[in-house]
This record gives C-alpha cells, sequence and structure tokens, in this order.
C-alpha cells in the first residue's frame, strides 16, 4: 500500500519519532503510516519542541543517541509535563542504559537493530496500557491515596499524582491483586519490562510518589525473596 495516499481513520494515533538518523526515522514513519498510524518526524529536540507545542501526540519514540540534547534529556524534560507514552530507540543496549532511560521517565526501551514488527507491539502495548479501551470503575485505597483501576489515576489527598504508562500498569497489577505478593519476574513480564531491575526502578518511583517516607514503605512493601506487595485499606 501506497502510504502517502492512505487513508487513516480520524481516531488513530499520532506518533512522534524523533532520530537525526534520516534513513531511520523516514523507515519508521513509512511502516507506522502503513500500519494505522498518523505520523510525525523531527530530526533532533529543538524540531521535536516545536511540534510538541502545538500538537497532542499519543506517544513518542525518541533516539537517545542525538547530538546536543539527547533522548535521555528530552525524556526527562518531557515527563516533567506530560504522562505521554515514551519508547526509547538506541544503539546501545547495556542494561546500564535501559535503567538510565527509566529513570528518566520512559516507558519502554528497544536496542538496535530492531525489528520493525517489534517495535510496532511495543508501541501497540504502551497505548493500551496509556488508554484501556474497558474503563473499569473499581478504586482501591490506601492511606491517602485513592488510585482508578479503569482510568489508571493515582490521587493523594484528592490531588491528581502524575505517572508514567509503567508506573500505572504496575501499580495497576498490584492493585488488582492487594495483599498478595507478586514475583518480581512476574511483574516484568506482565508490564513489558523486561527486566527485574526495571521493576525495582518502577517501584523506587511510586514509593516517592505513594509514601510518607520511601525508605521505610508502608504500603508498596517488599517481600523478601518473592517480590512486591500493595498493602490496601
Amino acid at each position: 500500500m501506497n502510504a502517502a495516499k492512505q487513508t487513516l481513520p480520524e481516531d488513530a494515533a499520532h506518533v512522534l519519532i524523533v532520530d537525526d538518523d534520516d534513513r531511520i526515522r523516514n523507515l519508521l514513519k513509512r511502516y507506522l503510516t502503513e500500519n494505522g498510524f498518523r505520523t510525525s518526524v523531527a530530526k533532533n529536540a529543538k524540531e521535536a519542541r516545536a511540534l510538541m507545542a502545538s500538537v497532542d501526540f499519543d506517544i513518542l519514540i525518541l533516539d537517545v543517541m542525538m547530538p546536543g540534547e539527547t533522548g535521555f534529556d528530552l525524556t526527562k524534560s518531557v515527563r516533567a509535563a506530560s504522562n505521554v507514552p515514551i519508547l526509547l530507540l538506541t544503539a546501545r543496549g547495556l542494561p546500564e542504559d535501559r535503567i538510565e532511560g527509566l529513570e528518566m521517565g520512559a516507558d519502554d526501551y528497544l536496542s538496535k537493530p530492531f525489528e520493525p514488527r517489534e517495535l510496532l507491539l511495543r508501541v501497540n502495548a504502551l497505548l493500551r496500557r496509556a488508554a484501556p479501551k474497558s474503563i473499569e470503575k473499581r478504586e482501591v485505597k490506601f492511606g491517602g491515596c485513592t488510585f482508578s483501576l479503569g482510568r489508571g489515576e493515582l490521587r493523594k489527598a484528592g490531588e491528581l499524582i502524575r505517572l508514567t504508562s509503567g508506573e500505572a500498569a504496575l501499580l495497576k497489577i498490584l492493585a488488582q491483586n492487594p495483599r498478595e505478593p507478586i514475583s518480581r519476574e512476574a511483574l516484568a513480564e506482565q508490564t513489558a519490562q523486561g527486566m527485574e531491575r526495571s521493576v525495582d526502578v518502577q517501584v523506587t518511583r511510586l514509593r516517592k510518589k505513594i509514601e510518607e517516607d520511601p525508605r521505610a514503605p508502608i504500603y508498596l512493601q517488599t517481600v523478601r525473596g518473592v517480590g512486591y506487595v500493595l498493602m490496601t485499606d
């Protein structure tokens, strides 16, 4: 199918691709357009910011190793103001790089070279987590917090607490199984983080948002030798 002539539905998800490599940028644009996405591209963080100032994107795909402002830098800046899902791409596949990206607020991480189909699956998974189609009305409460399973929203003392889609996915799994320990391995598999260490990073970030003293957690507890448990009211 000729992507240039493809008619996309009005509710098609809009992806912003940011990569300084013309070949990869154009390849991703063509592939995602052919698979039903609206796409915009930018070759650096400056162009990306200009686009984001006027368009609300459904997901961002960011290259890490860009000249000037890196993908890590852009991720951290975007996350300070937005919950939009972020997928990082990089030629550096070391675990430390993946963890750094998650600490900056990214939701997923894909090393180059990659199969386009894998990227498509990850994009769709992030979008499902960010905007679930079937809205659950159930809420769970712990301390002064209320978490909506359907909306993936956390409120503390009535105020909305910003969560990344990765944090919301992790909290949802724990909230669906209150007071039941879930292994780090199972959490890694079910949240598409892929690494148990990545789950630990997300838990650390969540504790800072939930607990009065993150170093002595009351609600998001560690179960030694097993994993984590959410102690609901």
